[in-house]
């Protein structure tokens, strides 16, 4: 596999961009790129509360697909900013339905990682009609033992940078860093919320990498973005996700027909391979892909897990053309 950037797609401009209103007081950023008359794919963006970047464009051929992403509610673009009202996985595919409908789409393409692995499985279960098929990667599934593994867990392999994201808080309050960290995040202190979501991102952009990255982690701490992730996140976090437990994996067997590509990072330390592993097992005809020298993000100086996922989604492009011809 290329050690490099070169064979990545162009991050191309987007041909329009628009604002769409979808109820509870919050109204999307959506941006169209790539060719107008392609396969239609939408990026769903990890966090939740992450919002899009120019660069997560570029692992999709421009000529063949027409690129939908867009900032879920509260995130990136989007507004209001950070706000938690009416903000909810069912929400966010109800918007995803907005989107789709308001551009005229039949069916799309589903892709995303992290979070957007996750609401890419709830919206295929829940509209599985509208989709051509997936590619997912850094599988998360929002359950109670993969939370746990971020917040505590994770000290396994990072105790050093574990150590400084956990004395952020009181001694007496370190056994639930989520509920510590949530109730700083929704407090009324501004100046608290802000150092809450900072610590949070610190840590998170630290973990995230193969090898460190000091500008990654410095692009994830701009307080008002930090700010946004971390109090959306946390939510989804304290809410399960808004899922029934073991649901995503339970209802599998809605979009096993579909083609699918899944790819994980062997060393994911954020969303670790166990639970990419139970998805492929309930989803053997999917395609699985192990990058080997990745983390959960890929960076200029460990490009291996976007140059996988370019390759997933060339397969897929092939597949669908070729079905069309």
């Amino acid at each position: 596999m290329p050690d490099d950037y070169s064979t990545l797609y162009e991050a191309v401009e987007p041909y329009r961009s628009l604002r769409l209103p979808v109820g509870d007081g919050h109204e999307l950023h959506v941006d169209l790129s790539g060719n107008p008359d392609g396969i239609p794919v939408v990026f769903l963006h990890g966090g939740p509360g992450g919002g899009t970047k120019p660069a997560q464009r570029k692992t999709f051929d421009p000529s063949a697909f027409r690129i939908v992403t867009f900032d879920q509610r509260g995130a990136g673009r989007s507004s209001p900013l950070a706000e938690l009202a009416g903000n909810t996985t069912q929400a966010l595919i109800a918007d995803l339905e907005r989107i789709r409908e308001h551009l005229g789409i039949e069916r799309w393409l589903v892709t995303g990682g992290s979070w957007g692995s996750c609401l890419g499985l709830a919206y295929g279960q829940a509209h599985p009609e509208r989709c051509l098929g997936f590619r997912l990667h850094g599988i998360f599934m929002a359950e109670r033992a993969e939370i746990d593994w971020w917040f505590h867990g994770s000290r396994t392999i990072f105790p050093d940078h574990w150590e400084t994201f956990a004395n952020f808080v009181p001694e007496a309050e370190r056994g639930d860093l989520l509920g510590a960290y949530y109730r700083r995040l929704t407090g009324p202190d501004r100046e608290q919320q802000l150092a809450a979501a900072v610590a949070l991102r610190t840590f998170s952009g630290k973990t995230q990498t193969f090898l460190p990255d000091a500008e990654h982690v410095a692009a994830l701490t701009e307080p008002d973005a930090a700010l946004a992730l971390a109090r959306i996140f946390t939510h989804y976090c304290v809410n399960g996700a808004f899922f029934e437990p073991g649901q995503l994996l339970r209802d599998v067997s809605r979009i096993r027909h579909l083609p699918a590509e899944i790819v994980q990072g062997r060393y994911d330390i954020v969303t670790p391979m166990c639970t990419a592993w139970r998805l492929k097992t309930a989803w053997p005809e999917a395609r699985f892909t192990i990058v080997t020298e990745a983390n959960h993000a890929a960076t200029p100086s460990a490009p291996a897990l976007s140059l996988a996922l370019r390759d997933a989604t060339d397969r897929l492009r092939d597949s669908m053309l070729a079905l069309a011809a």
